[in-house]
């Protein structure tokens, strides 16, 4: 077992991740006729409120990448966010054994 468990693991975290995206079912036009999206951030909404506030506002460049959907988009921020999250986790705990490995070593070496 414990020779697999990484691998059970992973195929977990896959699972959780991407069954919730599977199992949302996709909602019914709304009345103006328009797709609703489910996972609407704030972006689209504060790019709605500027385009009701100035329509003659021009955005200063465009995206290198459209995600094919508002679901696609929150789960690459999902990652991102998560991916971060791993990045200053490991951070502190390297940082974190290095001190506890330096005071070890102080405490070991006669002087």
């Amino acid at each position: 077992m414990k020779k697999y468990q990484n691998l059970l693991m992973m195929i977990a975290v896959v699972v959780l991740v991407a069954a919730p995206l599977w199992m949302v079912k996709k909602p019914k036009p709304g009345p103006d006729g328009k797709v609703v999206e489910i996972f609407r951030g704030a972006d689209d909404q504060a790019k709605d409120v500027i385009g009701a506030v100035a329509p003659s506002y021009k955005p200063w460049f465009k995206s290198l990448m459209e995600p094919p959907s508002g679901e696609v988009e929150t789960l690459l921020f999902a990652l991102q966010a998560a991916l971060g999250a791993g990045f200053i986790g490991y951070f502190f705990g390297v940082s974190r054994t290095r001190a506890r490995m330096r005071r070890e070593q102080e405490t070991e070496a006669p002087c």
